[in-house]
């Protein structure tokens, strides 16, 4: 992506950290709301495309919270904020907009991409923002306000917050960490070979037009593609319909020179004896010099494959686990790094596993 000096807001953490920090707020706005005191609206910062608003909309499906969403950029006229007026006997009032919740109960306004509004919608939602109601309208009880913005400083076009605005909102900027994404795409069926790549090339992902969520795009585009080497031609088209030029020859010589090398985790783990676990692994190894790059994504899926099934860890799993930390060609960081990350799941097998006696000593010396 071109260099910006690009102006954030808040310290800036990967999605675990930031899925963390809002579950703090909420409940600390819960109680706030509860003992009518003030609430504070959390603002995320960060780039297009990263994902902000899923992390919201996929937070509040899990909690059980209720949850609307605005984008305040399509508002033409106040009355979009703050509702239409109506005669009522000898009193105008004002009669809310459609997308304000109704229902006491916990849940999440969202309002993305904020400071892409016009300012004087900007300025109309700051009473919301401090007193979680305007003149003709206020939030039920549990609900809570959390807001998307691009940076300032860069190509985009948004209009700067003051910091009378600024002020009523906590903040906080989200980056991108590809493992955390491989988890996520892995959990969400997100096709195996666009998961390599970007753990592979994670340098990749932050473009002008590559995005996570073009990425994502892509990926659900060519998964219909048993075999992508046959059908490079097509594949290059559906890339340069959504992902910048560099990103779609890097994935074409992905698929051209290193696809093949990278076995399934699954299929590996599950292997029925050594020799079907070697031969799944022998183009990946025999490569001279050996790529380090491959074997570092291989470990990682491993990992994610190994701790995130919904079903229980089985023997082969675990012995297959070993095989591949126990192989003489993988690096001693690549091994530590899958160890140290086996040591974080909380699984007996996993644990039994690392404390394997051979295993135990390979590691420590």
């Amino acid at each position: 992506m071109k260099a910006f000096d690009y102006t954030y807001y808040g310290t800036k953490v990967k999605p675990e950290a930031l899925i963390n920090f809002l579950d703090y707020m909420f409940d600390i706005n819960a109680r706030a709301g509860e003992l009518d005191r003030p609430q504070t609206p959390v603002c995320i910062w960060g780039l297009h495309g990263i994902g902000k608003t899923e992390i919201v909309r996929d937070l509040a499906k899990r909690k059980g919270y209720g949850f609307t969403y605005i984008a305040p950029a399509q508002f033409e006229e106040m009355g979009d904020l703050l509702g239409m007026p109506a005669i009522e006997g000898d009193q105008t009032i004002f009669r809310a907009p459609d997308w304000v919740p109704q229902e006491e109960k916990a849940g999440i306004l969202l309002i993305d991409d904020v400071n892409r509004a016009d300012d004087r919608i900007l300025r109309g939602i700051m009473q919301l923002l401090q007193n979680y109601e305007l003149i003709s309208w206020r939030l039920p009880k549990g609900w809570q306000i959390i807001l998307t913005a691009n940076p300032d400083g860069g190509d985009y076009s948004v209009t700067p917050l003051d910091d009378a605005m600024l002020t009523r909102m906590m903040h906080i900027t989200l980056t991108f960490d590809e493992k955390e994404w491989a988890a996520w795409a892995m959990s969400n069926s997100i096709d195996n070979r666009g998961i390599d790549f970007v753990l592979t090339y994670p340098e990749i992902v932050q473009g002008q037009r590559t995005t996570p969520r073009t990425l994502v795009q892509f990926f659900q585009a060519i998964a219909p593609i048993e075999k992508l080497e046959d059908q490079l031609g097509l594949v290059k088209i559906l890339g340069d319909s959504c992902l910048d030029e560099e990103t779609v020859a890097a994935f074409v010589a992905f698929v051209q020179e290193s696809l093949q090398q990278l076995p399934d985790p699954q299929a590996l783990l599950e292997s029925e004896g050594m020799e079907v676990f070697q031969e799944q692994l022998a183009d990946l190894i025999q490569e001279k010099p050996l790529r380090v790059d491959l074997l570092s994504t291989l470990a990682f899926r491993l990992f994610t494959f190994g701790t995130a099934s919904k079903t229980s860890i089985q023997p082969r799993q675990v012995e297959n686990m070993k095989r591949f930390l126990l192989l003489d060609d993988i690096p001693a960081d690549i091994r530590l790094g899958l160890a140290r990350n086996l040591a974080t799941n909380k699984e007996a097998a996993w644990q039994n596993l690392l404390e394997d006696p051979d295993l135990m000593d390979l590691l420590l010396n």
